[in-house]
Order: structure tokens, then sequence, then C-alpha cells
């Protein structure tokens, strides 16, 4: 098992540690209820270095990674950031992922080339980075995986901002949502700040090189008791991500779902001249619907859904499976994703949720599940 460059923080804060994507985790540090809700109405970070990063450059890694993801690279500016996903060849995907531009970062450029970094599922680090080298021969590109040099920290919630912003000479508030700056951060140069995140309520992910991340830490916690800055394990942020409707890459999506299924839609450009994996395959199911869709749903009662559930109509047929379910922390009632038959993923149809020898009714319901700060 793997530890971050933070590891030896979490365990001092008494943090519960478990195993994940191999990676020795925080999973909370009081409790998944009181994290949760601090990041809702306040702030507080999660350690998420055990994230992939890879560098994409060259006079092709436009055209490389227009035929390699799923959405349109070509639109992306220098600053901008694109959620994707790597389609495999049999209609499924490989990982979702983020995509940088980082054309104007002057040590990761060369004249007359494009330059990306691109972030991924820490479980599917080394598939990804096998499944690009693929893809990429015959392309005027250079990888680099920088992922065991960088660490990554996430800072979420609205007072994120405010307790940050005297670390840096970056205007926090001016970084629109998606997009990023490079720069001095915490006296550490070179940081990537990006406002991004998994949890719905704002905030900041922070780049930089492993030697450098707990300085950062450890200033971003002192600078932050202000605004009653809290450590944040994994649980808190599932059930933050599953309270907006977020994927789960090996719950809701896997190398056997289809974006089209998982409502991926609009990350899913079949327009873009390029031709990428199963691209006519999506045209398809575009036009002619899937058989199955992800869908929101939310419990009458108080028992969690459970990845592997089997879904059935009120009249007892099989029609798809759980794949994430959780406590909502906000609305204080279970919540969970699944895959059922098309015609059963109108939102208000009343489904049942198998649970042992129990039968759980709940509503499909739209997602996000809550809106946060209303």
């Amino acid at each position: 098992m793997k530890d971050t460059p933070l590891t030896e923080k979490h365990i001092a804060l008494g943090a519960k540690m478990a195993e994940f994507a191999g990676y020795n985790m925080p999973i909370s540090y009081t409790s998944i209820t009181d994290e949760h809700h601090n990041i809702r109405n306040g702030v507080g970070v999660f350690d998420v270095s055990h994230m992939g990063e890879f560098i994409v450059q060259g006079k092709d890694a436009t055209k490389f990674l227009q035929s390699a993801t799923s959405n349109d690279v070509s639109k992306l500016a220098p600053g901008e950031v694109q959620y994707a996903c790597m389609p495999n060849k049999k209609g499924g995907i490989v990982d979702d992922l983020l995509v940088y531009r980082l054309d104007d970062v002057a040590d990761m450029v060369v004249a007359g080339e494009q330059s990306y970094m691109l972030v991924v599922n820490a479980s599917n680090e080394t598939k990804d980075w096998r499944w690009l080298k693929r893809l990429s021969r015959g392309f005027d590109v250079k990888m680099r995986n920088i992922s065991s040099k960088t660490g990554l920290i996430a800072v979420q919630g609205p007072k994120a901002a405010d307790a940050l912003q005297k670390l840096t000479d970056i205007d926090l508030k001016s970084i629109k949502y998606y997009n990023f700056r490079r720069g001095r951060f915490a006296g550490c140069n070179n940081v990537i700040v990006s406002a991004t995140g998994y949890t719905g309520s704002g905030g900041f992910e922070i780049y930089a090189k492993n030697r450098d991340i707990a300085k950062i830490w450890d200033k971003v916690f002192k600078n932050g008791i202000k605004w009653g800055i809290k450590p944040t394990g994994l649980g808190a942020r599932d059930t933050l991500r599953l309270e907006m409707g977020y994927c789960l890459y090996g719950n809701d999506i896997d190398d056997k779902t289809s974006p089209i299924e998982a409502g991926l839609g609009w990350i899913t450009k079949l327009n873009k001249a390029e031709d990428f994996p199963s691209k006519e395959r999506f045209r398809k199911q575009k036009a002619e619907g899937v058989k199955r869709q992800l869908v929101g749903f939310i419990l009458d009662e108080r028992r969690v859904p459970r990845h592997g559930y089997e879904i059935e109509s009120r009249r007892g047929a099989k029609i798809g499976v759980v794949t994430s379910g959780t406590h909502s922390p906000t609305l204080d009632k279970p919540v969970g994703m699944g895959y059922v038959k098309t015609k059963f993923a109108v939102p208000g149809t009343r489904i049942m949720i198998v649970a042992g020898g129990k039968k759980l009714e709940a509503v499909v319901t739209k997602v996000p599940f809550v809106t946060p700060g209303v």
C-alpha cells in the first residue's frame, strides 16, 4: 500500500485510515456527517495526491487528444479545464478525466507545440498510461507521467477563496469555474490553482511538487483557522459527490458503460471532425436511444442502498442495479444512483430496491439531489 506525501499528517491528526486505490488514505477525522456539512457551509481540505497526472505535449498534442477523448479539446484556451472521458473500442469508458490546457506555462511548452495535463483516477493510472501510449502511435507527441512527483489537495466550500487569498497574489475570486492559474502559492513557486472540485460547493484544487505539498497543507490550515477550516476524508468526498450526482469510476461508470447511458452525452462531442473510439456506436445510441439509463433516486425508508443491489419495478420485474448509495447528510435521507431500463428512468417513477429479503420503495429523481447554498 502506497503513502501520499501527506500520510503522516493524517495519522498525526487521528484520521481513520484505510486502503483506497492502492493508497493509505484518510476516510474521516471526526465524522463523515460533520465533515460533509463543513464543506457545504464552510471550508475543508482533502488530500487527493493519489490522483494521476500526465503531461502530453507536441505538435500533434491537440490532434492526439481529440482522437483519444470524447470532448472537444480544440475548444480549450490556455488556462481552461475540460471534463471528458476516454472511450474504449467496445462502447465503454477507459476512464473519466480532466484535461488542462497548459500552453502558456513556460517550463512545460516548446514553441510551436501544444501542452496539456491530464488528471486521471488513481485506480486507473497504469491502465490509462498504457492505453494512451498505444493510441499515441503515429502522433508527434511526448508524454510524461508526473503522478509520483505531484501532490494535490482540494480546498472546497463556499469560504475557500477567503481562507486561501492571503497565501497568494493570484486573485482567487477572479478564476472562473473550470479555469486555472499558475503562480506562487504559500511561498512555493509553479503551483497550479484550479477552480475545480468534486463536491459542488466551489473551491480550488492545488497542484504542487511533492516536496512542497506538506508546506502548503500546513499554511492552508494556519491561514484558514478564522474560517473554521477542517481536514476532510474520502467518506465525505463520496457523500458530497453523490448528492451532486457525479459519477464515480468503478461504480457508476466503467469499461462496460456507455457515456450516453451514463448521462454524459454532454461531454461526448459527436460532431467534431476527429474520430475517437466508439464514436459511431455512440452516434447510433444517441439517434436510436439506449436500453438503460443512469438515474438518481431517493428512498422513502432509512436503509441505505448499496452498490450491486438489484432494482425492480413495483410489479417485481428486474429492471436494473444500484451503482452508488449513501445517506445524504443534507437531505437526511438515503439517496442513490443506478441503471434502469429506459422506460423506468422518468423522474417520479416508483421503483423497488432489493436489499436482501426486504424491498425498499424509492422514487426516480433528477440529479443533483441538492443545490448547495440553497
